[in-house]
């Protein structure tokens, strides 16, 4: 499946993971488990978890941090694979 058809399938999925003041740390083994379980995970960072930081930055961090592929960035919302 490419990236495209991938991004039409998280359009409608509903956001499961909360980045929020506690950073990417408190959410990493929460988004390895649920990458274990589903296709997509929809992950929203919240104001104070981007603090200087951009939501694409963040983003492409925590793909690494748990070896998943970020299939796109949208606002302060990431999808990963």
């Amino acid at each position: 499946m490419d990236k495209q058809d991938l991004r039409k399938q998280a359009h409608d999925l509903d956001v499961t993971v909360w980045v929020g003041k506690s950073g990417l740390g408190a959410v990493t083994e929460e988004l390895q488990n649920q990458l274990k379980n589903e296709d997509l995970v929809k992950v929203k960072f919240l104001r104070a978890a981007r603090g200087g930081s951009s939501t694409d930055e963040l983003a492409e961090e925590l793909a690494d941090e748990v070896s998943a592929d970020l299939i796109e960035t949208r606002g302060n919302t990431a999808v990963y694979h």
